[in-house]
């Protein structure tokens, strides 16, 4: 099945970009309203950040331990409204990378408030400077959350993590929202799913999903079972034309991490 859909995901593609192009540019559907505002939610609600950080291999140990040091305790305080939801090594994909996943509750104005604070914070300031001695580079990107996914909430492990990155078409986040808000509840048998973002700083027009499995051949049979249901077929023929790349990681969450 899974050949046949990807057949048909091509011919979408040259389809769309047929009916998509006039005199050589591509049209973008006209919309009145910002992505934060239709896809959200609520935009001072929830705002995350996450941080890809590249580790020096032989510092690994070291970084996970300096991290487990000093992250929960800014988790924890309620001086400073943020949460940890999430931190991990990678697995398979990037190696020797670690992933953190912050929430902000009260969108930038909780963001800003955060920073402040913790460039008056000595041992936050000793742990970045001691960080960047064991980074080879960093990024981060700030992040919204989809209306329709669920709120990532702490779990009991064991659990692997797989975060699968999608770089969308420029003008195409709305029509990749209205299909996955009908086709979630397809990957909610297994309680896979755990939270869906998309960017709003950082690298733009870039969605992130999050799914947890026990294991990688649990995550081989629930994402195969997916097949079996009405409409995924669907979901991957319209969305696979939105997209120019993707990626995915399989994470495994460290000591620190409230998913487990």
């Amino acid at each position: 099945m899974a050949t046949r859909v990807l057949g048909r995901a091509r011919r979408g593609l040259a389809q769309a970009q047929t009916r998509t192009r006039l005199t050589g540019q591509l049209i973008v559907w006209c919309r009145k309203d910002a992505h934060s505002t239709l896809l959200t939610k609520n935009e001072q609600s929830n705002l995350y950040k996450i941080q890809f950080h590249n580790v020096k291999p032989e510092c690994l140990d070291d970084y996970n331990k300096l991290c487990e040091e000093v992250l929960p305790s800014i988790h924890a305080d309620k001086y400073y409204p943020c949460e940890l939801v999430g931190t991990w090594n990678t697995w398979y994909g990037e190696q020797d990378q670690a992933v953190h996943l912050w929430r902000y509750r009260g969108g930038y104005p909780a963001l800003t408030e955060v920073m402040n604070k913790l460039k008056q914070n000595k041992e936050f300031t000793a742990y970045r400077k001691e960080r960047g001695k064991m980074l080879l580079s960093r990024r981060n990107q700030l992040l919204l959350e989809f209306s329709f996914w669920n709120e990532p909430t702490p779990r009991e492990g064991p659990n692997i993590y797989e975060l699968r990155s999608y770089q969308l078409r420029p003008g195409t986040m709305i029509e990749w929202g209205n299909y996955w808000a009908r086709a979630i509840g397809i990957r909610q048998n297994n309680s896979e799913a755990v939270a869906g973002f998309f960017s709003q700083i950082g690298n733009l027009y870039m969605v992130h999903h999050l799914w947890a499995y026990k294991d990688l051949q649990s995550r081989d049979i629930t994402r195969n079972a997916a097949w079996q249901q009405e409409g995924w077929d669907e979901v991957v023929y319209y969305t696979v034309p939105l997209i120019q790349h993707m990626d995915s990681r399989i994470m495994i969450p460290t000591k620190a991490s409230p998913l487990q």
